[in-house]
């Protein structure tokens, strides 16, 4: 999936996830060559990250989250609590796929890990967005707002029109595919089948 995703945040959200990414490999035990391998990623990039000289893409993020099992936010939050937060779209940040053509917002905000997270997806027209497994157990639950979109999971597809919703077993690859020649938006609620740790 999707994506992922943002908020308003420090202003320094490669610093933020460099900073969670050291303390929740650390606390798993694992090793930078560790931690690599068990992502499918190289420990130069895992390095960059953690030393926020590089600003990951969604899918590189999703492997990481999925290499430490913990929910996505858990690489993303500030760690600041608040009773009401307002995430305000004129200081929104946005991860995007490494050819930008998918966008991804949290629209919660990034203070704890949740078994729930709720984000704003785009899909630019006539494309894929291929995804990872998530972590087992991972369910996605979305609806179209804009586009036709077509979800791939594993050998089995459906076509959504604006107003459908999809329910579906996030933890085997799928795909976003936007059928329509505008821009897809769509909203994702994304269910873990438990809390997990990540102190």
């Amino acid at each position: 999936m999707p994506v992922p995703v943002t908020e308003e945040m420090p202003d320094d959200l490669g610093a933020v996830i460099g900073n969670n990414l050291r303390r929740l490999r650390q606390h798993r035990g694992y090793s930078l060559e560790t931690l690599a391998k068990n992502a499918g990623v190289s420990r130069a990039m895992v390095s960059q990250i953690e030393a926020g000289r590089s600003m990951p893409t969604i899918g590189l993020l999703w492997k990481i989250a999925r290499a430490l099992e913990v929910p996505f936010a858990a690489l993303t939050r500030s760690g600041e609590v608040e009773t009401i937060t307002v995430l305000s779209a004129d200081k929104v940040k946005i991860l995007t796929s490494k050819d930008g053509n998918f966008t991804s917002r949290a629209l919660f905000p990034f203070d704890s890990e949740r078994q729930v997270e709720f984000y704003e997806l785009t899909l630019a027209p006539l494309t894929t967005e291929d995804a990872e497994p998530h972590a087992p157990g991972t369910t996605e639950n979305l609806v179209v707002v804009k586009g036709r979109l077509e979800i791939v999971v594993g050998s089995e597809s459906r076509i959504l029109e604006p107003g459908d919703a999809v329910f579906f077993a996030a933890d085997a690859p799928h795909a976003y595919r936007n059928l329509s020649n505008e821009t897809a938006l769509i909203y994702l609620v994304m269910t873990y089948v438990q809390r997990q740790s990540a102190t």
